[in-house]
């Protein structure tokens, strides 16, 4: 087992060294990320080509969702003791596994496991465990840097489901997995390398001064949440859970709700690059609003606006309406889980962040993982996505409540000094 390498004297927080390993991240992000949206755009081949209802189809995205939730808290506890570069390298070979293996898949059931125990926990090292070991890099800018490593995440919701969609006019969705296969394992592999200097000592500990904290943004210490850690990680667990649920129903659903519709495949494809475009830009701009009023403010008004965007949903389904919608719900809500790093950096030691960051990071993607099921269970239900809809909305109420007070607590707590 590798150790990371010791930092050099030009790796200090916020400096050179802590960008480009930042541009690194995004890359990989994006790469990586292609485990999670592939599933969402051939979900109707799939479904035709086994003969299964939108439920047992559906089911395939859950499994990928719960390995990467699995992922992202057990890869979290390697990187905070080990460092990044090996799971990475072990994601980039567990992609190009499942891919291949998915693609040549007889049924469901094998389709299903290989997104699973192999797509979806070959993804999880792209995400959570990334953003934690680059928040040791950033202290002054950790928010918009944490956000931007976010991105590749989305960037890949952009370029995976418009790379599949082109590959689909010329050949099947095997193929296209199989050529998906080959790049992750290509194109990671390389750049894992880059990775492998250890995180610079914090400023407050290169001082020898110890850190308090208190209520601004930028301080070196942490903040007090007047809760116990364990009672605000579980706190933020659940709201992860519900923010998620929410998010789940447009991002899993939007091409089978297309289809549905009448508008078709390409449409729903073009609905979703949309929609994580405009997350995109959405996360940037959370990032830079989190180094302003911090982490909790700026996942509340994420979550508000989330929850305003699913009500758009409702009352208009024409095709213009809906990529105005989607457009919407895009800059609504890509703030949202980039958002949970910032408050566990904030507010919970750093030497636990890999682990911390993991669990809350596991608890949205087994959000999406059960809205997604979920919403295509109510379909098979009611033939209709209204009801998964409300369903949605309902779940976002909760993650605002306890946000709500989250911030409240926090409010009428007093500073303590941290080691």
């Amino acid at each position: 087992m590798s150790t990371p390498l010791a930092s050099t004297a030009t790796d200090t927080v916020d400096g050179a060294a802590s960008w480009f390993r930042l541009a690194i991240c995004i890359l990989l992000g994006t790469v990586g990320g292609a485990g999670i949206w592939a599933v969402v755009v051939v979900l109707p081949a799939v479904q035709a080509e086994f003969g299964v209802d939108r439920g047992e189809a559906s089911f395939s995205y859950m499994l990928t969702m719960l390995g990467f939730a699995a992922g992202n808290y057990l890869v979290g506890r390697w990187v905070d003791r080990y460092g990044v570069v090996v799971p990475v390298l072990l994601s980039a070979l567990s992609l190009g596994a499942g891919f291949a293996l998915a693609g040549l898949s007889t049924g469901i059931i094998t389709f299903s496991l290989a997104q699973g125990l192999l797509i979806g926990v070959g993804t999880a090292a792209t995400f959570g465990p990334l953003i934690s070991d680059l928040s040791h890099w950033f202290e002054k800018r950790r928010g918009i840097a944490v956000a931007s490593a976010a991105c590749g995440n989305y960037l890949a919701g952009v370029l995976w489901p418009s790379f599949i969609q082109w590959t689909l006019g010329f050949t099947d969705w095997r193929s296209t997995y199989l050529m998906i296969a080959v790049l992750c394992v290509v194109i990671m592999v390389p750049l894992s390398l880059f990775l492998r200097a250890a995180p610079p000592p914090p400023s407050n500990e290169a001082a020898g001064k110890p850190a308090l904290a208190d209520a601004g943004p930028h301080s070196s210490g942490l903040r007090s949440s007047g809760l116990s850690p364990l009672t605000l990680q579980l706190l933020l667990v659940l709201a992860g859970l519900g923010c998620c649920v929410a998010m789940s129903m447009p991002q899993v659903h939007i091409v089978a709700y297309c289809v549905d519709l009448g508008y078709g495949v390409a449409r729903g494809a073009d609905m979703l690059a949309i929609m994580v475009g405009a997350g995109v830009v959405s996360r940037l701009a959370s990032g830079f609003l989190a180094d302003a009023i911090g982490g909790v403010r700026t996942l509340l008004v994420g979550s508000v606006l989330q929850c305003a965007a699913l009500f758009l949903y409702l009352p208009f389904d024409g095709l213009v309406s809906l990529y105005l919608v989607s457009l919407v719900f895009g800059l609504s809500q890509g703030g949202i889980v980039p958002s949970y790093a910032i408050v566990v950096r904030e507010y919970l030691p750093a030497k636990e962040a890999g682990q911390r960051v993991g669990l809350v990071i596991m608890a949205t993607i087994l959000g999406m993982a059960l809205g997604g099921w979920m919403s295509g269970w109510i379909y098979d239900l009611t033939g209709s996505y209204d009801a998964a809809f409300l369903n949605g909305i309902a779940w976002n109420f909760m993650n605002i409540g306890l946000m709500v007070f989250i911030l409240m607590r926090g409010r009428n707590s007093r500073p303590v000094a941290t080691m």
